[in-house]
């Protein structure tokens, strides 16, 4: 008997959630068969088994986060006879729960047309949980990976759901970050508009706020940094880590070396790829030294945004719209951009802030 652990799936990464079981016990799985997947950070990893055996107890259940090195699952090696990419033992007897789903018969009774028991599949909690419940498993249409049962299908079906359900993956990542920005930095936000009637119909306007901040970066450097609450780090490069709204919940992709990146657009337009398919790299989450928040493209004019320690600013850019404003006394109706920057003001003071914010109008309207 060898007891699986999670092994080190790098990049510094110290736990992950258990988002789902590929087998129950009982199983025989081959090696490299996948045995369950997990959530570090934002991106989903599958697991497969080390070695071919029979699954004797799974110990880390679905929607448990467990730290690197704790065991998973035991698994035996044994001797049992290879059956290639099929999982589970087809002559394994029924359990109790199974036979209480299958038609009964009288011993002479004609069989001939009677239809097959319905199969389902779920892990011996989600069985145990049925049985205390009374619920039959053959009249559950499981949601979980291949179909297979799980406990909230099974407390749907007995009507005992409970009021909603622990954060998961992305958006539990997001809870902690902003708890680690609540309880650390210092808020304050200055606004601005810029006039962009000048831009074409064809302009990028994420590209230009990337622009604008690069151009910001340089002319007022204490917002592209780093404080701990002791000492603050200004760099020489911007890693200017970039929001992006999904259904999973909020990513901050970083492009690195903005400033030195040759090809901005398709800099960010492979960040956006990289998150929307879930294939972005755990690194390319990490080290921002500076984020913008194109918000306006959902809604909205002006925010107070969320700093994430150790950056001390953010950028936000409001809905584009067309506003009245004065040009030589007289009204005109001019498109704009509202907005907004954040900052940690135990490291940055409020005219570092307002130059930065004055330097990314200027780009922008230039």
């Amino acid at each position: 008997m060898t007891t699986f652990k999670l092994p080190d799936l790098g990049e510094g990464l110290k736990e992950a959630e258990i988002v789902a079981w590929h087998v129950c016990e009982g199983d025989h799985v081959i090696t490299d068969q996948p045995l369950l997947s997990v959530e570090t950070d934002k991106a989903v990893v599958e697991i497969p088994a080390p070695f071919s055996g029979t699954v004797k107890n799974i110990i880390a259940a679905e929607g448990v986060v467990v730290a690197t090195g704790a065991a998973l699952v035991e698994l035996d090696s044994g001797t049992s006879e290879d059956k290639g990419a099929i999982v589970g033992e087809l002559s394994a007897p029924a359990t109790d729960l199974e036979n209480e789903s299958k038609p009964r018969t009288q011993p002479h009774e004609n069989t001939e047309n009677t239809l097959a028991p319905p199969s389902f599949k779920a892990a011996p909690a989600v069985r145990k949980l049925a049985q205390d419940q009374g619920v039959d498993l053959a009249q559950i249409i499981g949601s979980g990976p291949e179909g297979a049962i799980t406990s909230h299908d099974v407390r749907a079906a007995s009507g005992k759901m409970v009021r909603g359900k622990p954060i998961r993956g992305v958006r539990r990542s997001m809870a902690q970050a902003m708890e680690r920005s609540r309880d650390s930095v210092v808020s304050a936000t200055v606004t601005d508009r810029a006039n962009i009637d000048c831009w074409s119909e064809t302009e990028n306007p994420t590209l230009r706020l990337v622009q604008a901040i690069i151009s910001a970066c340089a002319a007022e450097p204490s917002l592209n940094a780093w404080f701990d609450g002791q000492n603050r780090q200004l760099h020489d490069h911007l890693d200017l880590a970039i929001a992006v709204d999904t259904p999973d919940g909020l990513f901050a992709p970083v492009l690195h070396s903005a400033d030195a990146t040759h090809d901005l657009a398709a800099g960010i337009a492979d960040l956006r790829e990289a998150v929307v398919t879930r294939s972005i790299r755990p690194d390319a989450l990490r080290g921002g030294t500076f984020t913008l928040s194109n918000f306006g493209t959902l809604g909205g004019e002006y925010a107070a945004l969320v700093v994430s320690p150790p950056q001390v600013g953010i950028l936000g850019a409001g809905r584009i719209h067309k506003a009245c404003l004065a040009e030589d006394d007289q009204p005109v109706v001019r498109k704009i951009i509202p907005l907004s920057l954040s900052f940690d003001h135990r490291a940055v003071t409020g005219g570092e802030a307002a130059r930065f914010l004055s330097a990314v109008r200027a780009d922008l309207e230039r």
